[in-house]
Parts: structure tokens; C-alpha cells; sequence
């Protein structure tokens, strides 16, 4: 067959960098015939030889060539279809940022199409390859290393969430974790606590954000508190997961007086765990959260946090994407960055 007389390379290997996703072009050039012709063939119009048509299909298949939206009348002309990429929408955290990115789209007439990856690594993969031939750019929550996004992204625009824009070469919004433990470390040694323990849910290779602020924070008010004194939840952002690192944590350190809690929901379960010890909260131990959940106002004692805006957070999103798409340098700086509020309530 012709197929098997064409030198088929690919348009670029994954090993030695980023796959460029086919285009047009590309199929009207390995099969011979213009752009008119590949667009008739694909679309399956009527007014094409057979033999062209299916040397055409097979040029098709050979680049891994999906037409786009536009050309198969799927959407409206001018119309923009972000990707959004979220680890879990179980846990209430995401379902904000989600809201932010969907108001901010809608604003722009543009539309979204959400993926779950349930933090798993290969299902991030494979929303990248489905969205870089259905998304005209894609946000999102990723655990992959930049150099393997970049080879399943397709060279559509990306936006990567809680990356500070100094840990990604693509552009990101930040969450400013050493500036929001500045003030929860400040308000625990205000309120009297020096052994501080914390409860980490950064799965991520080496120690994440708000792991290395906890550190910092803790070091410059010289307490006595070191990597002995956090437990990584390995049971997931949860609240069973705090429960349980929590056990753990007391068992190590039966002194410690307060606990900051990765997130919401593991700070809940830290409290949980610490009333079934006999410990009062805050009297005997203080727990300060992240994240800034509506959860945090229901359980007694009401959580004290570092607030997030997590809508804010999703339309800093968009907006670097429509900056990305205008052909503009994407925001640098404080501009991509959100700064959590201390919001004291009664558990600290």
C-alpha cells in the first residue's frame, strides 16, 4: 500500500523533547495534496477520488491527525474551550477554584471542560493527550515533572496551579504559603506555643511549599522544632488521613502544645484524634489549618486557618491563559500569586 512506501517518522520523539501536535498542513504534506483536499477527506465531503481520500486517511492516522473543532462545526467560531485539570473533586478545595475558572471563562464567552485525575500521575498524561486535541488550552493541578507535561501537552498553551512561577517553566499561579505561615507561625508563639508540630500532605518528591515555610518560620523564631516533628500523611488529603498522622504525631511528640495541618481537612482530623487522646483544643493543643474551607466554620471548635480565595485563585488562571493566547509575557511576580489570610477562630 502507499502507507508502506512513506518514511514515517514522527513529528518528534518523546524522548528527545516535546511532541508538536500535527497539524493540517503536515497531512496535506505527506499525502500529496492540498489543504482544501485534507479538509474534504477528513470531514468526509463528496467531491474527492476514493484513492486520494483514503491516501489522505491513512497520512491522517500515520501523524495522529484529529481536525480540530472548528473545521468539524463542533463549536461556535471564536469560541474557546479551556481544559481544566483537577486532582480530586471530592475534596471541597477544588470545586472553588473550579468555580473561579468557570466565572471567569463564562465572562469571556469562553467554555471549560473539566478532567479528574484522582492525583494519579498517568491519568494526568492521558488528560493531556485528549485535551491538547480538544482544548485550545489547558489548567490545571499537575505531579508531572515540566519536561513531562511538555511532551504530552501538544504545544497548547498550559497553566499550571500552585506552582510558584519560579518552580515551573511554564506560566503558573502561586500560592504564597511562606507569607501565610508567617502569620499562623507568628500567632502560635504569640499565643504562647513553642513545640509545634505539623502534619504534612505533600506527596511530591522532595518537601513541598508550605512543608519548607513551616520549617522556616519555625527556625526564625528559633523554637526547638525540626523534620522530627512532621508527620506526611500517607493516606491523602483527607480528614482519616490527619486522624491518623495525628496518632502518630503525639505518639512521637507527647509534648507538643499545637499542629499546623497541611490542609482543612487534615487539620480536622488532627482534632478529632487529639479528643479521643483526652486533649482539649485548644487548651492543651492548638490546630491551625490551611486552605480556608466553609467546613472549618461547622466543626467545634471552628477552625482557625490561612484563608485562601480560591476563586481568585482560578480567574488568575484564565487570565494568564487569554495573556498566553494574546501573545502577551504572562504575569510574573506578586501579579501570580495568592496570599493566604490568618482567620482566627476558636481552635488556636
Amino acid at each position: 500500500m502507499w502507507a508502506d512506501k512513506q518514511q514515517r517518522e514522527p513529528l518528534s520523539d518523546a524522548s528527545d523533547g516535546p511532541r508538536r501536535r500535527a497539524t493540517i498542513h503536515d497531512v496535506a504534506q505527506l499525502a500529496g495534496v492540498s489543504r482544501q483536499t485534507v479538509s474534504r477527506a477528513v470531514n468526509d465531503k463528496g467531491e474527492i477520488d476514493p484513492a486520494t481520500k483514503e491516501r489522505v486517511l491513512e497520512a491522517a492516522r500515520l501523524l495522529d491527525y484529529r481536525p480540530s473543532r472548528f473545521a468539524r462545526g463542533l463549536v461556535r467560531k471564536g469560541t474557546v474551550t479551556a481544559g481544566l485539570v483537577i486532582p480530586d473533586l471530592m475534596n471541597p478545595f477544588f470545586p472553588e477554584v473550579a468555580a473561579g475558572v468557570l466565572e471567569a471563562a463564562e465572562q469571556r464567552g469562553w467554555q471549560v471542560v473539566v478532567w479528574d485525575t484522582r492525583t494519579d500521575g498517568v491519568r494526568e498524561r492521558e488528560a493531556l493527550d485528549v485535551l491538547s486535541h480538544q482544548a485550545d488550552a489547558v489548567v490545571g493541578y499537575f505531579k508531572n515533572e515540566d519536561e513531562v507535561l511538555a511532551r504530552h501537552i501538544g504545544g497548547i498553551p498550559i497553566v499550571l496551579l500552585e506552582r510558584g512561577p519560579q518552580q515551573t517553566r511554564f506560566a503558573a499561579v502561586g500560592i504564597d504559603a511562606a507569607a501565610g505561615l508567617e502569620q499562623g507561625i507568628a500567632h502560635l508563639v504569640r499565643t504562647g506555643h513553642r513545640r509545634i508540630g505539623m502534619l504534612d500532605g505533600d506527596r511530591i518528591g522532595a518537601p513541598g511549599p508550605r512543608r519548607e515555610a513551616f520549617l522556616a518560620e519555625v527556625r526564625r523564631h528559633g523554637l526547638p522544632v525540626d523534620e522530627s516533628w512532621i508527620v506526611l500523611c500517607s493516606g491523602g488529603h483527607s480528614v482519616a488521613s490527619g486522624e491518623t498522622a495525628m496518632e502518630q504525631l503525639l505518639d512521637k511528640r507527647p509534648d507538643m502544645t499545637a499542629v499546623f495541618g497541611f490542609n482543612d481537612l487534615i487539620a480536622v482530623g488532627a482534632m478529632r484524634a487529639a479528643r479521643r487522646r483526652g486533649r482539649q483544643v485548644p487548651d492543651d493543643l492548638a490546630v491551625l489549618g490551611f486552605d480556608g474551607l466553609s467546613l472549618g466554620e461547622l466543626v467545634e471548635p471552628a477552625l482557625t486557618t490561612l484563608h485562601i480565595d480560591k476563586r481568585r485563585l482560578g480567574r488568575l488562571a484564565v487570565e494568564q491563559v487569554a495573556r498566553l493566547r494574546a501573545g502577551e509575557e504572562p504575569l510574573s511576580g506578586a501579579h501570580a500569586w495568592v496570599q493566604p489570610q490568618l482567620v482566627v477562630r476558636d481552635s488556636a
